[in-house]
C-alpha cells in the first residue's frame, strides 16, 4: 500500500472560503431551503468560484439524498497528467476535513476500463472536484469518493469510459452517485450563452450522450465538462436512468450584472 496520498486543497481561499466555520456557513446558505431529497443515479453539478456558482450547486446537492459512494469526473483545466486521470488511493483535505478515496471502487475501474492512468498530477491544482467536496461533506460526512479528470475529447474514450463505470457499478451493488462536474458556455454575450446552454441542456434532458457530444461540437458551446457529462449520462443509462430534471439555471452576469461576458451554470439531475 505505501503511504497514504494526502492531496491538499489547492483553491481553497480563492473558489471557497478558507476558514472552516465561514465555508460550513456558506455551504449551508446554498443547501436552503431543504427540499424533499431523491435518489438519483448521476448529477451535472458547476464548479466556478462558490460567489458564482454556489447557488446552482447548492441546488443540486438539497435535492440530492446523497449515497456513501460517489464517483466525481471533471475536465483537466490544467493540462497535468494524464488525458484520463484517477487517483486509486489516499484522500482528500478541505477546510471541512478529509474525504476517503474508495481504493476498491477505483481499481476495479481500472482494472475495467485499463485506458484510466493512476495519475494524481492531473488532480493536484485542479480544482473542479475540489469545491464540490464541501458540498459533499456538509450532506453526507462519512461519503468515500474516486476522482477522475477527464482530458480526453474523444468520444469512444468517453462512452468506454462511462460504460465501465455502469458496468463495475452493477456488479458492486449498492448505490452510488455519478457526478459530472462541468459550467456551461464560456465567455461570450448572456444571450448567446442562454441559447446556447439551451440546447445542451436539451440534450442531457433527453440522455442523450452522444447528442450532446454533437450539439457541443458542431455549435461551438464552450462547455468544458460535456465530456464528463458524456460519461456520466452512458453510465446512468446504464444503471436504468429514465429521466433527468434541470434544478436550476443561471449565468455569473446574474451575479455580477456584468452580461457582455458571462459563463453559464446549469445543475441538473439524472434518475
Amino acid at each position: 500500500m505505501g503511504t497514504i496520498t494526502l492531496r491538499h486543497p489547492a483553491v481553497a481561499g480563492r473558489f471557497y472560503p478558507r476558514n472552516p466555520k465561514a465555508l460550513l456557513a456558506d455551504v449551508q446558505s446554498y443547501l436552503s431551503p431543504p427540499v424533499e431529497p431523491v435518489r438519483a443515479l448521476g448529477c451535472v453539478v458547476p464548479h466556478a468560484g462558490y460567489m458564482y456558482s454556489g447557488h446552482v450547486a447548492g441546488a443540486v446537492y438539497a435535492h440530492l439524498d446523497i449515497p456513501d459512494l460517489c464517483i466525481i469526473m471533471c475536465p483537466n483545466h490544467t493540462g497535468l497528467g494524464q488525458p484520463l486521470s484517477i487517483m486509486s488511493r489516499g484522500a482528500w483535505e478541505t477546510p471541512l476535513g478529509v474525504a476517503t478515496i474508495d481504493s476498491e471502487l477505483a481499481v476495479a475501474l481500472v482494472e475495467r476500463f485499463p485506458v484510466l492512468s493512476d495519475d494524481a498530477d492531473a488532480h493536484r491544482q485542479e480544482h473542479a472536484i475540489e469545491v464540490q467536496l464541501p458540498f459533499l461533506q456538509a450532506s453526507r460526512p462519512n461519503f468515500r469518493f474516486v476522482p477522475i479528470a477527464i482530458g480526453t475529447r474523444q468520444y469512444d474514450a468517453l462512452e468506454g469510459l462511462g460504460r465501465a463505470i455502469g458496468e463495475v457499478l452493477s456488479s458492486l451493488g449498492g448505490r452510488a452517485l455519478v457526478l459530472a462536474s462541468s459550467d456551461m458556455n464560456h465567455y461570450e454575450g448572456d444571450a448567446i450563452t442562454r441559447v446556447k446552454d439551451q440546447k445542451a441542456i436539451e440534450k442531457i434532458l433527453a440522455l442523450d450522450p452522444r447528442g450532446l457530444y454533437e450539439v457541443v461540437t458542431s455549435e461551438n458551446i464552450s462547455m468544458c465538462g460535456y465530456g464528463p457529462t458524456v460519461a456520466m449520462l452512458t453510465a446512468a443509462k446504464h444503471l436504468g436512468a429514465t429521466k433527468a430534471e434541470l434544478v436550476k439555471y443561471a449565468t455569473s452576469g446574474d451575479i455580477s450584472g456584468d452580461r457582455e461576458m458571462v459563463v453559464g451554470y446549469a445543475g441538473m439531475i439524472v434518475r
